[in-house]
C-alpha cells in the first residue's frame, strides 16, 4: 500500500471559472450577484464568495519566502514559534515575583510586568526579578512614560550584576510617546530627546525594543483592521523620520521599534493584516536604506481584543480569544498574549488566566501552529486579502504622511476622530444585528444575572471618574462593543420588576415555531423574562393565558398571511393590559398600524433603540 499512489485532483476534469459562474446565477434564480454574494468588508473592498488559481496572477505576495525580505511569509525560516506572555500588574514585587516563578512553570516564556514608577528602586527590581533566568524567559517592562530611562538603567544595572550575557537576553520597555495623546490625551516631554536617551541606556541589550507602537490601543477602541495597520505603519514611520533626523543610524531605530497589535474577530482579515504589516513595514524601513536588511524586519506582539469581550455570558470570550489566538498565531507574530475573559468586569483570577495560557499551550502542544510557517500561504483567498488589506492599509498611511505625519494627525485629533467614527459605526451595526455578539445581542442567555458583576471602568490619568482632567488633544473611545447592550440589562436587573414576555402562537406551525424563537432572542437581550408556548387555537384563549401567566408584554407569533386574521382580534382582546407585539413585518402592517397597533418587531430593527424604548414604557 505504501507504493500504492492514488490519482486524487487528476481524476477529475478542470471546471472553468465561467462554469461556476454559470452554476452559481442558475442557483440564484435571478438575482443579483454581487447584491447577493459579494461580501463588502468594512475596509472598503469588495469580497468574492469564491476564488480560483487565476485570482492569484499578478500578485507579488507569492513570490516571498520564508525569513527574506520583505518577510510577508514571516521573519522565521525554520518554524513558527511564538512567545506565549502574560501580563502581570505589580502591586508588591515580592508578590509578583512569586507568581512570576509559578506561571513559568506553566508554559509561560514571556512576561510582562507593569511596575510602578515611584517604588522604582535596584531593590524593587532585584526582588521583582529574584530566581528568574533572564536568559531563559522574555521580560518585558512598562511603567509611566517620564520613568522610562530610570527603569532602563536599573535593568541594565541589575543584569550586568548578575554576570548575564546581555546579547543574550530579550524583552521590551514600553515607551511610546504617542500612545499617551490617544489613550489620555496627555502630551508629556520630548519623545527624541527621551527615545535617544533610552536607546542610549540599553545599548548594552541588542534584542531589547524600546520604542512602542501601541496600535492595540486603536484595536481596542473599535477601529476597523485597515485602520489599525494603516496608522501604525504611519506612527511607527513617526519614530523613524524624527530619530533618524536628530542623528540616529536608521538600523539602531529600525531594530528598537516594536509593535503590539491587537486580534479582532475576523478570522482570515486577520491573518491578512499581519502578512501584510510586516511586508509594508519592511518596504517602508528599506527607504531608509539600512546597513542590514535585518532592520527591516518587524518585530509583533499581538493582543487579542478587549473590545469585543462581553459581561453576559461571559464564556463566550473564551471562544472569542480562541479564534482570534489561532488567527495571529497562523499568520506568524512573535508572541502573544491572550485576554482573560472576565477582564470586561474583573480583575482576572488564577482560573481565567490558567484558561488564557491554556488556550495558546493548546494551539502548540496539540495544534502544532508553532511547527508550520505561513500555512496560509498559496491561499486564493488569504493572498488576495492580504493584497486588498495592504491597500488599504498603504493608502491611508499616504494620506496621513501627506498631512504632516502621525504627531500632526494626532495633534489635531485626526485619527481620533476617524477611529471615534469606525467605534460609533461599530456599535450602530451591533445595535441591528449586523455584527453578532453572541449571547449579546444575539441568542442570549434568557436566564442569566449579572448580579454582582459591573463593567470595569475605565479611568484618566488623573483618576478622575468624570474624566475632567485638562487634556492637550482628543482621545479614543474605548466604549466596548457590548457596553451600550450590557447597560440596557443592566437596567432591567436593577429595576424592582423584571418584564414578563409572552409568546401568543398560533397559525401555520413552522411560521408561529420560528417567530416565537426570534421573539424570545430579541427580548431577552433585554432580560426579560420569556414564556414561550405551543400554541393557541384562538387568539382569545392565547391573551387569557398571558393575563394568568402574568405577562408585561405579549407577542403575537404567526404567518404574515394570518395577521390580517390574528392581528386586530387580539389585540382587542387584551385590550390594553400589556404591550402587544406582532412579531414581523407584514404586507398588512399599515392596516395594522391603523388599527392602534404600534408594536413591530423584525430583522430590519435596531434591536438595541427598540428595546430602550420598550424599557422606558416597562420599568417605570
Amino acid at each position: 500500500m505504501a507504493e500504492c499512489k492514488e490519482k486524487l485532483f487528476s481524476d477529475f476534469a478542470p471546471t472553468s471559472t465561467e462554469t461556476w459562474m454559470e452554476k452559481v446565477t442558475a442557483d440564484l434564480k435571478g438575482a443579483d450577484f454581487e447584491k447577493k454574494l459579494v461580501w463588502k468588508t468594512n475596509e472598503g473592498f469588495k469580497v468574492k464568495p469564491f476564488y480560483r488559481l487565476e485570482d492569484l496572477e499578478g500578485l507579488k505576495t507569492t513570490d516571498a519566502l520564508p525569513g527574506e525580505f520583505p518577510y510577508l511569509r514571516g521573519t522565521k525560516k525554520n518554524n513558527n514559534e511564538w512567545l506565549v506572555r502574560q501580563e502581570i500588574n505589580v502591586e508588591c514585587p515580592k508578590e509578583a515575583n512569586a507568581k512570576a516563578l509559578d506561571i513559568l512553570n506553566k508554559g509561560i516564556d514571556s512576561l510582562s510586568f507593569h511596575v510602578k514608577a515611584k517604588e522604582l528602586s535596584a531593590e524593587y527590581i532585584a526582588t521583582l526579578l529574584e530566581g528568574i533566568c533572564a536568559e531563559c524567559v522574555e521580560l518585558n517592562f512598562s511603567t509611566c512614560q517620564g520613568h522610562v530611562v530610570e527603569l532602563a538603567n536599573l535593568l541594565v544595572a541589575y543584569f550586568q550584576g548578575k554576570g548575564y550575557d546581555m546579547s543574550k537576553l530579550q524583552g521590551s520597555i514600553n515607551y511610546d510617546f504617542y500612545n499617551k495623546m490617544l489613550a489620555k490625551g496627555k502630551m508629556k516631554g520630548n519623545m527624541v530627546e527621551t527615545a535617544k536617551a533610552l536607546i542610549e541606556a540599553t545599548a548594552a541589550l541588542p534584542k531589547y525594543r524600546v520604542i512602542n507602537v501601541n496600535a492595540l490601543t486603536l484595536n481596542n477602541a473599535g477601529a476597523y483592521i485597515f485602520q489599525e495597520l494603516g496608522y501604525a505603519l504611519a506612527w511607527g514611520n513617526e519614530y523613524l523620520t524624527q530619530l533618524t533626523e536628530a542623528g540616529l543610524d536608521i538600523d539602531t531605530v529600525a531594530k528598537n521599534i516594536k509593535f503590539n497589535f491587537g486580534i479582532s474577530s475576523n478570522y482570515f482579515l486577520e491573518i491578512a493584516k499581519f502578512r501584510a504589516a510586516r511586508m509594508l513595514w519592511a518596504n517602508i524601513v528599506a527607504q531608509y536604506a539600512p546597513a542590514c536588511q535585518c532592520a527591516a524586519k518587524m518585530k509583533v506582539h499581538a493582543e487579542t481584543s478587549s473590545f469585543n469581550l462581553t459581561l453576559f455570558d461571559a464564556h463566550v470570550n473564551l471562544l472569542r480569544t480562541q479564534t482570534e489566538a489561532m488567527s495571529a498565531a497562523l499568520a506568524g507574530v512573535d508572541s502573544m498574549t491572550v485576554t482573560p475573559f472576565d477582564k470586561a468586569y474583573a480583575t482576572p483570577d488564577e482560573f481565567s488566566e490558567r484558561m488564557a495560557r491554556n488556550q495558546q499551550l493548546l494551539l502548540k502542544e496539540e495544534s502544532h501552529f508553532d511547527k508550520v510557517i505561513d500555512p496560509a500561504a498559496g491561499s486564493y483567498y488569504i493572498e488576495n486579502l492580504t493584497v486588498s488589506i495592504a491597500k488599504q492599509a498603504w493608502e491611508l498611511f499616504l494620506a496621513i504622511e501627506e498631512e504632516g505625519g502621525f504627531e500632526a494627525a494626532v495633534k489635531a485629533g485626526k485619527v481620533q476622530a476617524a477611529v471615534n467614527e469606525s467605534n460609533a459605526n461599530r456599535h450602530a451595526a451591533v445595535a441591528k444585528r449586523r455584527e453578532v455578539l453572541l449571547g449579546t445581542n444575539q441568542f442570549p442567555n434568557f436566564t442569566e444575572k449579572a448580579g454582582d458583576k459591573k463593567p470595569a471602568e475605565c479611568k484618566c490619568c488623573c483618576g478622575d471618574k468624570e474624566h475632567t482632567c485638562e487634556k492637550d488633544c482628543a482621545t479614543l473611545t474605548f466604549d466596548r462593543a457590548a457596553s451600550q447592550f450590557e447597560a440596557l440589562r443592566l437596567e432591567t436587573e436593577a429595576s424592582a420588576k423584571r418584564p414578563k414576555a409572552f409568546m401568543l402562537t398560533i397559525g401555520n406551525l413552522a411560521m408561529r415555531q420560528a417567530r416565537a424563537q426570534f421573539s424570545c432572542n430579541f427580548l431577552a437581550c433585554a432580560g426579560y423574562e420569556v414564556i414561550d408556548n405551543l400554541g393557541f387555537p384562538t387568539v382569545e384563549e392565547g391573551v387569557e393565558a398571558a393575563m394568568k401567566a402574568g405577562a408585561d408584554i405579549v407577542v403575537l407569533c404567526s404567518s404574515d398571511d394570518e395577521y390580517a386574521e390574528y392581528a386586530v382580534p387580539a389585540f382587542k382582546a387584551l385590550d390594553g393590559r400589556a404591550m402587544f407585539i406582532v412579531a414581523g413585518a407584514p404586507a398588512c402592517m399599515e392596516e395594522l398600524q391603523a388599527a392602534g397597533i404600534e408594536n413591530f418587531i423584525h430583522v430590519r430593527c435596531n434591536v438595541l433603540e427598540t428595546l430602550k424604548e420598550y424599557n422606558a414604557k416597562l420599568l417605570k
